[in-house]
């Protein structure tokens, strides 16, 4: 029964992380440019956010399974509530950049952190392999809503608070304070965690283990350098920067915006749970793939498209199996690595992700700030994506999760 409960409370830290995300990222890029950042200088500041989230990530879930998860998620809250307060109370560049490379925020809408890599261990640990892909469609589910929630509200909150007299930067500011007041939520609900979620293996000595793992270091390392590759691409388009070009594109305001990907949010968490059932029957490998390069395809057509409503058309398509190899892939990792090196596994392709992420928004900047590079993020970051799922499949289609070999 306390299983069920630490699930319960992993899921719930999921929806308010990801709220958090969701609404942050609708406003986060129009924010900066309030305070009087140029493209370029939000696109570096996005970088160092995403770069310096690779390092405190990395010390953290390299860490958790022996120095205790709940602990190590305890240390990724407080880091969240300190970004969203510093970003909240100063308009000073360099406390700005600061807060970026060693707080938690995201620009993305999407996960962020060292969250992530610890629950999905914790839930890993708190299920049977043939319900591990399921409970993770599941928990995407309930972040791909709540991040969906997050960017309507967001959007809607802002334009609510500027109709009744605030200022455009002060409703900003309001919804950064409500970020920090998320992560004091995350706090909270860590401090329920029991000992369940723990690792139960023992220690390994440190001569055996490099950055948390010993017998699968050269199947994460192969699966770190794919994932940072498709995470580069996928940096090109960040949602914050997504949006920022629906606003220069078509002109649209953070209402609108939010709308936008509230819709397109809601679409992706109904196809975690498609991807769950396609993955029992095609296995997980080919369900990351052979669903992904579509998606691919319609992102370089998002900017093709000469209206607002047939570009929001073809982004809502997308979105309709875009997110379909995130729980696959999560459920993969988990599967192939020992339960001791879980968290550490799942942490080190994460930041894999997000170094692999951290380098593309400054060039999106610089191709946002020229009219006629404005929609090469888009051609460059499907292309790559077609390329990582090529690789993906020629060099794991062999390597089988346990329920696959069994079945």
């Amino acid at each position: 029964m306390r299983t069920q409960g630490d699930t319960r409370v992993l899921f719930a830290s999921r929806v308010v992380r990801l709220f958090a995300y969701g609404f942050i990222s609708v406003i986060l890029a129009l924010y900066l440019a309030e305070l009087g950042l140029s493209e370029e200088e939000i696109g570096i500041l996005f970088s160092c956010t995403l770069l310096g989230d690779a390092g405190i990530s990395l010390w953290i879930t390299t860490r958790a399974d022996r120095m205790g998860r709940r602990k190590m998620l305890l240390v990724g809250a407080a880091l969240m509530m300190i970004a969203g307060t510093v970003f909240a109370v100063t308009e000073n560049r360099a406390l700005l950049l600061l807060a970026a490379i060693v707080g938690v925020i995201s620009p993305s809408g999407k996960e962020i952190g060292p969250f992530l890599s610890i629950e999905q261990a914790a839930l890993t640990q708190l299920s049977p392999d043939v319900k591990r892909t399921q409970l993770f469609a599941w928990y995407n589910l309930f972040g791909s809503l709540a991040a969906a929630f997050g960017a309507l509200g967001g959007g809607f909150l802002a334009q609510g608070m500027q109709e009744q007299g605030m200022s455009v930067l002060e409703s900003y500011r309001w919804l950064v304070a409500g970020y920090a007041f998320c992560g004091g939520l995350l706090a909270v609900l860590f401090l329920r965690l029991s000992s369940a979620v723990e690792t139960s293996e023992p220690d390994l000595p440190p001569a055996r283990s490099i950055l948390g793992l010993h017998k699968s270091k050269t199947v994460v390392a192969k699966m770190s350098a794919l994932f940072g590759m498709d995470a580069f691409a996928g940096g090109f388009i960040v949602q914050s920067m997504f949006a920022y070009w629906f606003h220069l594109k078509f002109g649209v305001g953070a209402e609108v915006l939010g709308s936008i990907f509230f819709g397109a949010n809601l679409i992706a968490a109904a196809s975690a749970l498609g991807a769950a059932r396609i993955a029992r029957r095609f296995g997980l490998v080919n369900t990351m793939v052979f669903t992904h390069i579509p998606s691919s395809i319609l992102l370089i057509l998002v900017p093709l498209m000469p209206t607002l409503p047939l570009a929001i058309g073809m982004l809502l398509l997308r979105f309709t199996i875009s997110q379909m190899d995130v729980p696959t892939r999560q459920s993969y990792t988990m599967a192939v690595v020992s339960p001791d090196e879980r968290s550490a596994a799942s942490g080190v392709t994460s930041i894999a992700r997000s170094v692999g992420a951290s380098l593309s928004p400054t060039l999106t900047g610089v191709f946002l700030a020229n009219p006629v590079f404005m929609s090469a993020p888009f051609f460059v970051a499907g292309s790559l994506k077609i390329i990582y799922d090529l690789l993906l499949y020629r060099s794991f289609r062999r390597i089988m999760p346990p329920e696959e070999v069994s079945g």
